[in-house]
Parts: C-alpha cells; sequence; structure tokens
C-alpha cells in the first residue's frame, strides 16, 4: 500500500528530526527518563505524525488543520531543545543542529500551509 505521506519532504524533515531527537535523548540523566525525555520524544514525534494523520483526511481544510497542530508541536519541540540546552543535557553544537533542523522544518510546513490555502 502507497503512503503517499512519505513523499512530502516535510514529514521526511520531520522524520528525520524524530530519529535525532530519540538519539540525543537516550544520553539525558536517568531522572529525566520519565519528564522531559519523554515530553521532548512525544512532541517530536506528534510533528510527524500530524502529518501522516492530516494527509490521510479526505478535504485540505482538515489537512491543513493537522499541519497547523504540527506547526505546534514543533514549536512545543523546539522549547523543550531550548530547555534541555540550558539544562546542560545538550551541549552547543547540537541544540544548533536541532535548531537548525526545526527551522527547516518550520519553514516547510508554513510553504505547505500556504501553498494549500492559496
Amino acid at each position: 500500500m502507497a503512503h503517499p505521506w512519505k513523499d512530502l519532504i516535510v514529514w521526511q524533515k520531520s522524520h528525520s528530526l524524530v530519529l535525532e531527537v530519540y538519539k540525543i535523548t537516550n544520553n539525558f540523566p536517568e531522572e529525566e527518563r520519565f519528564g522531559l525525555v519523554t515530553q521532548l520524544r512525544r512532541s517530536a514525534s506528534s510533528i510527524a505524525a500530524n502529518i501522516v494523520e492530516g494527509k490521510s483526511k479526505r478535504t485540505d481544510k482538515e489537512f491543513v488543520s493537522f499541519l497547523y497542530n504540527s506547526r505546534g508541536s514543533l514549536e512545543e519541540t523546539r522549547y523543550h531543545l531550548l530547555l534541555s540546552k540550558d539544562l546542560g543535557y545538550l551541549d552547543k553544537d547540537i541544540y544548533l543542529k536541532l535548531e537548525e533542523m526545526t527551522a527547516e522544518v518550520s519553514y516547510l510546513l508554513n510553504k505547505l500551509i500556504s501553498s494549500i490555502c492559496k
């Protein structure tokens, strides 16, 4: 069965972000396992998951609604990444790489929303 959402560059980039988030959170302190790690992984995976769910809807209006949810999850993820850096769980270079990835996903989400709404 084909998955049309896999062809979306924004989904591909958001999925890469999720994989990076899972990788870096493996190194977080054990006491954050059910706190920040869970929150960060949940918000990051929600970015891609909302794109998938929205793409399966019947109308563009529904799809855009899920893209807005994805954008909200992206901003939540950005905050969790900043918090992780400020708490000393991420070094600056890793944080900057992840911030670059989130900025790209944000740009792509906004462009997709704009193109659908035209």
